[in-house]
């Protein structure tokens, strides 16, 4: 049986199967336009600027997407493999 080098390049056993398949291609659609940091000097004006913006915004909030992104919109999506 013959050993495997280390750095020896095989194809990868997805490659025979992946004929036809579309190329991806990461767009720029998923980078922010702008990035802006807030920051509050109390529990009241972190409150105020959730309402303001109408999304929930806490102390342990990092990040935040306006507006909202709707998140799981492709939770109901799988692959199915039909030999």
């Amino acid at each position: 049986m013959k050993q495997t080098k280390l750095f020896e390049t095989q194809e990868p056993e997805w490659v025979k199967e992946w004929q036809g398949m579309p190329e991806f291609k990461q767009t720029e659609s998923n980078k922010p336009y702008a990035q802006i940091t807030f920051r509050f000097s109390n529990e009241e004006d972190l409150k105020q600027f959730s309402e303001l913006i109408g999304q929930k915004l806490t102390n342990k909030t990092k990040a935040a997407w306006h507006p909202a992104i709707e998140r799981g919109i492709n939770s109901n999506k799988l692959y199915i493999y039909e030999p």
